[in-house]
């Protein structure tokens, strides 16, 4: 069930805004556009440079011109500099008359454009703010909408595990590469002299990888045993199983079946169905939102046991489920990191443009099915 807060001042405003965000945000311009009178969502990007300002402006204004029924907008300017200094004008001045200018030539009505300084609050709009602006101390959250911790860099920290969970899927890995090996070449590969029947069981399952991948999605990533562990750190790892995965987490099982068949046809020469291969890109119809979150919760387990010369894969499918579901800031960090892991790894450097581009998923600006 969807819960409305209906706020009728500014503090009221922006001590929800951080809930609706997930994070406190710092030196960020975050927009939240109206349809209507109700808020469809906010975005949140980083404060440009001065030489940057008008370009911007531009680029947020547009952002918000291609949501369908949107006909007004409130800014809020996060800085850590005072808001005033001394006699001049308020903290990025220039970028609040920037954006409405903007708006004004697009149609749209900026209701309000405030700024949470690191001394105090204020509006742009407001010819009544006092100059020193309101005390920071009016912001109180709702009860019903905590301030969550942190910024918008925190929660892309790997979740903690013990070295032990760490030591035990890499022995597990190296039992399915041997397994995976004798079973693909027989007696042709040298391999250790005796494998682990264990492994031999978990190399079964990627016969049917879609009903691994809907499997691991259903249970508690923490309670992930090693073996599991490792089939999903061998299959994010190799592009054509780890694109199965980023299809049927998106949609469904049968998703899934679909893309896997797919791969297969298309290693016989076959062409790409394109409403498949259009889904790492971000077109394509909504995913949901529900499995995309469970999938970035289990990915980031797999990738916290992974052993860190294999880490790169599931970061990187991190790092595109965080994309996804409009979390750039994150994106990055997890491509980031895997390409500290493996330089040159192909979806990392993917979600690394993708993201340095302001490139957002055709979906986010699509109201959700109810």
């Amino acid at each position: 069930m969807t819960t409305i807060l209906r706020t009728t001042t500014a503090a009221q405003f922006l001590a929800l805004l951080p809930a609706m965000l997930g994070c406190t945000p710092t030196r960020s311009l975050v927009l939240v556009p109206f349809a209507h009178s109700r808020s469809v969502g906010a975005m949140r990007v980083d404060l440009a440079d001065d030489g940057q300002v008008d370009q911007l402006a531009s680029t947020c204004i547009g952002m918000v011109c291609r949501l369908a029924d949107v006909d007004e907008l409130t800014a809020v300017v996060y800085t850590d500099q005072p808001l005033r200094s001394g006699d001049d004008e308020p903290a990025h001045a220039r970028l609040a008359q920037a954006l409405a200018q903007r708006a004004d030539a697009c149609g749209l009505h900026l209701r309000d454009a405030l700024c949470v300084a690191a001394d105090a609050w204020g509006s742009y709009l407001d010819p009544e703010c006092p100059p020193a602006g309101h005390d920071l101390a009016e912001l109180v959250p709702d009860a019903r909408a905590p301030v969550p911790p942190g910024d918008q860099h925190s929660g892309v920290e790997l979740p903690e595990v013990a070295a032990e969970a760490i030591a035990q899927t890499a022995t597990a890995l190296e039992g399915l590469d041997a397994a995976v090996a004798a079973i693909r070449f027989g007696d042709a590969t040298p391999g250790p002299a005796r494998i682990d029947p264990r492994a031999l069981v978990a190399a079964c399952r990627l016969d049917d990888m879609p009903a691994l991948f809907e499997e691991a999605l259903g249970q508690d990533p923490a309670d992930l045993d090693a073996f599991t562990a490792a089939l999903l750190v061998w299959t994010l790892s190799r592009p054509a199983t780890r694109d199965v995965a980023l299809i049927q987490w998106s949609d469904d099982q049968d998703a899934g079946d679909a893309a896997l068949q797919a791969q297969l046809d298309w290693e016989d020469g076959a062409e790409y169905p394109p409403d498949l291969g259009e889904r790492m890109w971000g077109d394509g119809a909504r995913p949901d939102p529900d499995r995309l979150r469970a999938a970035l919760e289990l990915t980031r387990h797999v990738a916290a046991r992974a052993p860190a010369a294999r880490r790169a894969g599931p970061l990187s499918m991190c790092g595109w489920l965080a994309w996804a579901l409009g979390r750039s800031t994150h994106a990055a960090g997890y491509a980031q990191s895997a390409l500290e892991c493996e330089p040159g790894h192909g979806l990392a450097e993917i979600v690394l443009s993708l993201t340095a581009a302001g490139h957002l998923p055709a979906w986010a600006f699509t109201a959700a099915t109810p």
